[in-house]
């Protein structure tokens, strides 16, 4: 209870934290009240995710790396997806490698070095599965092996300090040790030639861990974006790899999501501007400085007209209300951000996500555990009740309600 209160009361300052002319929390939990729009606790998209993962996961556990390569290379074959965008082969290979790096991340959080035994495990029985696979079936295993390693490597650089862990250096060399390894096990395949866009997500992953060029950056995901057009996962991640804070600059970023416009515009119009923005915009808020939100609203729309799926709705809803928490955003760009959030909400949301609304507004980087699933989905409810509420406060101040519906948006009078 403390830790959820400790949580709740970090989220509602972040999430909530008042800007100029906004209501207050008291004023807007009120308003809240008189919103009709149906909150869903599990979505079309988690469900769709978990189905990959779980069966990931149960052929890892039987160990039938034959069955389980064979699928993660024909869903990269197919460029299979959820609905919201994230790629089967990815959610098959986390699932497979999942407790692995479960246990690993236990025991760093613990301060205790992970024990190596199941990272040896998955070499062994990947590897001896990679030597009898033919053709396109012999790289799925040896990505999973990779994907686990730098999982680990992540870890290590994440692990607090302790004893037994030693000091910075000693663990960014275990890091690094993992990281090496990953590119050992991925240097044998070609992503371009097997058509296989998990081997190109898996190479852009590896340059967390290496000292690259913002240059090199944007080459790796374009060549991964040129195999897999139409999944906005690989846009999004380009935004997040190109922030200051991952050696890249809020003008390489602005550069190559135009780019990126370029390269996708059969399949998304001007979306992909969006899609780069997306997640880089809610973590930095020097980003949106840089933004054109002319050139923004028409990908949203691109976006929205080409994938009117809810959770798409609420993921771009979430992540402009978490752009707009900045205080310092310019009067003009803040004006064109606020319309584009009412215009979304208005026309495109249907049901609620909340925990959308709990990833998209608080960063997991805090150091300390997240409460249970239904505090986040509780939390997650009211940011998004508490974002529409002060979008929509001039049709709620007189004690209107307003109503989501498949229609649209529509206000019903205080009768």
């Amino acid at each position: 209870m403390l830790l959820f209160a400790r949580l709740q009361t970090a989220l509602s300052t972040r999430l909530f934290r008042r800007a100029p002319d906004t209501l207050s929390r008291a004023e807007l939990d009120r308003m809240s009240k008189r919103i009709i729009l149906p909150s869903l606790p599990v979505t079309d998209e988690e469900l769709a995710r978990a189905a990959f993962q779980d069966r990931g996961q149960k052929l890892a556990r039987q160990e039938d790396w034959l069955t389980l390569a064979r699928e993660i290379a024909q869903a990269d074959a197919a460029r299979t997806g959820t609905p919201g965008g994230e790629t089967a082969a990815m959610l098959l290979a986390y699932g497979a490698r999942g407790d692995v790096v479960a246990a690993a991340e236990d025991a760093l959080h613990d301060g205790k070095p992970p024990v190596q035994d199941g990272l040896a495990a998955l070499e062994e029985i990947a590897t001896e599965a990679a030597e009898t696979a033919d053709g396109p079936n012999a790289y799925p295993c040896a990505l999973i092996v990779a994907l686990a390693h730098m999982d680990v490597g992540l870890a290590w650089q994440a692990a607090p300090r302790s004893r037994a862990l030693g000091d910075t250096p000693d663990r960014a060399r275990q890091s690094h040790h993992h990281f090496t390894r990953a590119s050992e096990l991925l240097a044998p395949f070609c992503a371009k030639t097997l058509g296989a866009p998990s081997l190109a997500a898996a190479q852009c992953a590896l340059l967390a861990g290496q000292m690259v060029t913002e240059r090199q950056v944007a080459d790796k995901y374009e060549a991964l974006v040129r195999l897999d057009q139409a999944s906005p996962r690989h846009l999004r991640a380009l935004g997040r790899a190109l922030l200051p804070e991952c050696g890249g600059s809020h003008a390489g970023l602005d550069l190559e999501a135009r780019r990126m416009v370029a390269l996708t515009r059969a399949h998304w119009g001007a979306g992909a501007y969006a899609w780069v923005y997306l997640d880089a915009m809610s973590l930095d808020p020097g980003c949106v400085a840089r933004l054109d939100p002319v050139f923004f609203g028409d990908a949203l729309r691109d976006v929205l007209s080409r994938c009117p799926d809810q959770h798409v709705a609420n993921l771009l809803s979430a992540c402009l209300a978490a752009a707009l928490r900045d205080e310092t955003i310019a009067p003009d760009i803040r004006k064109e951000l606020t319309a584009l959030l009412e215009w979304a909400l208005a026309n495109h949301l249907r049901e609620l996500h909340p925990l959308v609304w709990t990833q998209a507004l608080h960063r997991p980087d805090t150091g300390v555990a997240l409460p249970s699933r239904g505090a986040l989905l509780r939390l997650g409810r009211r940011a998004a009740l508490g974002t529409i509420a002060q979008v929509f406060a001039d049709k709620l101040a007189d004690g209107s309600s307003i109503a989501f519906s498949p229609a649209g948006m529509y206000r019903l009078p205080n009768i």
